[in-house]
């Protein structure tokens, strides 16, 4: 599975989207697992930063991504790590 390098809260709705669609959901039918409208699923995926961790992670769980954290390398630097767009094609 890839891994995406997230640094930033304004990275997070293009990757849940991005997540979302590769895992084969529309927008109600996540909304439906997590026990909300799909107008607030659609709220919570523009406005990523603003949800909760539990609720964050259980939409992890939903989407079948996992959370991995960790320390940057000493040896790369943040503006020279290769970051992929959340756009490109997951690879599971």
């Amino acid at each position: 599975m890839p891994q995406f390098t997230v640094r930033t809260a304004e990275q997070l709705p293009s990757l849940l989207q991005a997540f979302r669609k590769e895992a084969g959901f529309t927008q109600g039918e996540v909304a439906l697992r997590l026990g909300v409208s799909q107008q607030t699923y659609s709220a919570m995926e523009r406005n990523a930063d603003k949800v909760g961790a539990a609720r964050l992670l259980k939409l992890f769980n939903i989407l079948g991504v996992e959370l991995i954290l960790g320390k940057p390398s000493p040896t790369s630097a943040p503006d020279s790590t290769h970051q992929r767009s959340p756009t490109d094609k997951p690879a599971w």
